[in-house]
């Protein structure tokens, strides 16, 4: 007789970045084993491939790729909330007195920042407007494995964050151009435009916690719980 198929609860949560309704289940054992290796790994690529397929796991009626980054990290902290425990106990090193601290974050008490300046639209003139979208997880891993101090991470994250140029009788969509097509658009973008589209990217909604402390010494002290790495704890 075969070992019985187990039924997982479904949940729906909503999209920080739009409001849209999705629905999830819980990650399982797999999920976990997926999560606790890339853990292990210290490895920022690893950790963001776990997460990505994780969340594509549970995830029953959105695809991965379809999220913002921040969205992922949300529904990641919603996912080990009802699939585990929304307590996550972990040791940091007050970087004052070099000791171990013991913190214990509850992730429902996380929030998502959202800028008052956000905003997704960028004029290039009088006929057109640059219409500006939060960068993927696809987007994002094409940044890690790139050298920090290359001047292209700059110009990869603006073009990941550009959707669609329109005037009032047309739409071009950048995912329908090449490379070469949008890198010569952008050559002739004037530095307001530019200026813009990194002022976009600086305040994009994050999620973000701030969790006080006192150390060997006294000393009151903040740790900032910030970005997928951070709760990747």
């Amino acid at each position: 007789m075969a070992l019985p198929k187990i039924e997982l609860p479904i949940f729906e949560l909503e999209l920080p970045s739009t409001g849209e309704a999705v629905k999830y289940r819980p990650f399982t054992v797999k999920e976990e084993k997926i999560l606790l290796v890339a853990q292990e790994s210290n490895d920022a690529q690893q950790e963001l491939m776990a997460v990505k397929q994780v969340v594509n796991n549970c995830l029953v009626d959105k695809k991965v790729e379809e999220l913002a980054m921040f969205d992922l990290e949300y529904i990641l902290l919603i996912l080990r909330s009802k699939s585990v425990d929304n307590m996550i106990e972990f040791q940091i090193t007050d970087p004052e007195t070099d000791k171990i601290v013991e913190l214990k974050l509850d992730i429902e008490s996380v929030t998502l920042t959202t800028p008052d300046n956000n905003r997704t639209e960028v004029k290039i003139n009088d006929e057109y407007t640059l219409y500006l979208k939060y960068p993927s997880i696809d987007e994002y891993a094409k940044i890690l494995v790139m050298d920090t101090q290359d001047p292209l991470v700059n110009y990869v994250l603006m073009v990941a964050c550009m959707d669609k140029v329109a005037s009032e009788d047309e739409v071009s969509h950048f995912k329908d151009y090449s490379e070469e097509d949008i890198a010569g658009f952008v050559d002739n973008l004037g530095a307001d435009v530019i200026q813009g589209i990194q002022e976009f990217f600086e305040n994009i909604p994050r999620l973000r916690h701030e969790m006080k402390y006192t150390n060997a010494d006294g000393n009151e002290k903040t740790f900032v719980v910030e970005g997928m790495r951070s709760f990747f704890i």
